[in-house]
């Protein structure tokens, strides 16, 4: 089970005379999180750092921008993952105070913004969906649409002369099953179109 994030939560913390101002937020994907991050950049031209970590659409990433490497993005990344989140986008903006905290102490500074950001920000279970689509007969079109009845999937269906394109959109983890069940409904002549787009 992984989660997405209901709204946005900031911390704001002194450490050493450098301020760091962390924030997770939900995220569509790696171009909407640099968006996000350049507006930081505009929003706080004085800062030394903007760092963040991404996970989103089954992808990852970790930047510490300028910060020594493996002290700040991989860190927030780490706390990501630990909480099992989907689609969301950690980020610390760090304005530096003149005192060197060294690489343990960036790491803790970094870990914890994000990690209290994430003890009180509200969790919300997502199951990742998937959308793949078949060509049946007109003669299977009815026992396709009380199987996606039956098992709560989303379908719409397309009609050509002679044959029904009909698209599932239903968990991720439940795919094979649908490719198996749509096979033995009829009689091995369903034809998947489309491998399974996953939206995660």
């Amino acid at each position: 089970m992984s989660y997405r994030l209901g709204a946005p939560v900031h911390t704001d913390h002194l450490i050493k005379k450098s301020r760091f101002i962390g924030c997770v937020q939900t995220v569509r994907d790696r171009a909407e999180a640099v968006a996000v991050v350049d507006a930081l950049r505009l929003a706080h031209p004085g800062a030394a750092h903007v760092c963040w970590a991404l996970m989103a659409g089954g992808q990852s990433a970790a930047n510490d921008d300028g910060e020594p490497s493996g002290t700040a993005g991989r860190p927030m990344l780490e706390v990501l993952r630990h909480q099992d989140l989907e689609g969301v986008l950690a980020t610390v903006v760090r304005y530096f105070g003149g005192v060197k905290l060294g690489a343990g102490g960036l790491v803790r500074a970094y870990t914890d913004a994000i990690a209290q950001a994430c003890a009180v920000a509200e969790k919300i279970p997502h199951t990742a969906t998937s959308t793949a689509t078949w060509q049946v007969s007109y003669a299977h079109e009815g026992a396709v649409r009380r199987l996606a009845q039956a098992n709560g999937a989303t379908l719409s269906v397309a009609h050509d002369h002679e044959t029904v394109s009909v698209t599932i959109t239903a968990p991720t983890q439940d795919m094979a099953q649908w490719h198996h069940d749509l096979r033995d409904i009829t009689a091995g002549q369903a034809q998947c179109l489309s491998a399974p787009l996953v939206d995660a």
